[in-house]
C-alpha cells in the first residue's frame, strides 16, 4: 500500500470528521471493507487516518460495525497509535456531562461480535491487563490538565450490545458493580487494536448519566437525540484535545 499514515482516529457518535484538507481512501482488508472511506489530513506535522466507526451517515449500529476491518485498515496504514473518542454514559453521581474519563479497563457484556483475529489455525492468547496502553493514557490526561478540560484520570467502562440503551436494573447492577463509564463499542475495538499491537487511548466524553440519577428526578433517561445534541456541543473540545494529544505524541 502506498498510503501511511502516523495517528489513526476513531470517530464515535457524533464526530463524523476530524479535519476540512483531505484525501479520502478506499481499503480493502482480509476482513472486509472499513466503516467508510478513512480521511488522511495532517495535524502537528503528522499524517493522521480517521474513520467514523459508525460511518459518515451513522449506518452502522453497534453490534455491526466492522470492527476487524477498522482495525486492520489502520494496521495497514502503519498508524503508531490510536485515539479513539467515544459518546459515553455516566454511571456515578460525580462523573458528569460534560466531564472526559480516561478508561483504564472494561466490562464486556456483548455478544457475537468478531473479537479475534486468532481463528484458527493460529491460537494466540493475549494478556487481558492493561487493554489501553499506559503511556498514551498518561499523555492523554496530562494533555487534558494542561487544557484545564475535567478529567477523570481512569475508570471502568461497561460495553454493553446495544443498540438499545439500559434497562434501570441493569444499570442499577453496573453501578452497584463500581464501574464507571458506560458504552457500546469499546469491545472488541480495544483489545483488537492489542492484538496488533498498536497503542490505543479511549476518551470518553460522558453525554449523560445512563438512565437517570436515583434521588434526582430532574436527570431523566438517556435518548439518543440527546447523546448526539450533547456530542455536538462538544465537538470542538474534543478535536482540540485530539489535536493536542496528536502534537505530543512522539513518531
Amino acid at each position: 500500500m502506498n498510503y501511511k499514515a502516523d495517528v489513526g482516529v476513531f470517530g464515535g457518535s457524533g464526530l463524523y470528521s476530524l479535519f476540512s484538507d483531505v484525501e479520502e481512501i478506499d481499503i480493502e482488508t482480509p476482513y472486509g471493507k472499513p466503516s467508510d472511506k478513512i480521511s488522511l489530513g495532517t495535524i502537528a506535522n503528522k499524517k493522521v487516518a480517521f474513520l467514523p466507526r459508525h460511518g459518515k451517515k451513522h449506518s452502522f449500529p453497534p453490534h455491526k460495525i466492522p470492527y476487524k476491518a477498522n482495525l486492520y485498515a489502520m494496521k495497514l496504514l502503519g498508524v503508531k497509535y490510536i485515539i479513539a473518542p467515544t459518546a459515553s454514559g455516566s454511571l456515578k453521581a460525580e462523573i458528569e456531562p460534560g466531564d472526559f474519563v480516561i478508561c483504564d479497563d472494561f466490562v464486556d457484556r456483548t455478544w457475537g461480535r468478531g473479537d479475534t483475529y486468532y481463528d484458527g489455525p493460529e491460537t494466540k492468547h493475549i494478556v487481558g491487563v492493561d487493554p489501553y496502553d499506559p503511556k498514551l493514557r498518561a499523555v492523554a490526561i496530562e494533555t487534558c490538565e494542561k487544557m484545564g478540560i475535567k478529567v477523570h484520570k481512569r475508570g471502568t467502562v461497561v460495553v454493553i450490545q446495544g443498540p438499545r440503551f439500559s434497562t434501570k436494573a441493569e444499570s442499577r447492577w453496573f453501578s452497584k458493580m463500581g464501574w464507571d463509564v458506560i458504552n457500546m463499542t469499546q469491545y472488541p475495538e480495544c483489545i483488537l487494536a492489542k492484538e496488533l499491537g498498536i497503542p490505543y487511548v479511549n476518551i470518553a466524553l460522558i453525554t449523560d448519566y445512563d438512565v437517570g440519577l436515583e434521588g434526582n428526578e430532574d436527570i431523566k433517561p438517556v435518548t439518543e437525540e440527546e447523546v448526539l445534541k450533547v456530542f455536538s456541543e462538544n465537538n470542538n473540545r474534543v478535536k482540540d484535545l485530539i489535536f493536542n494529544i496528536i502534537e505530543r505524541l512522539e513518531v
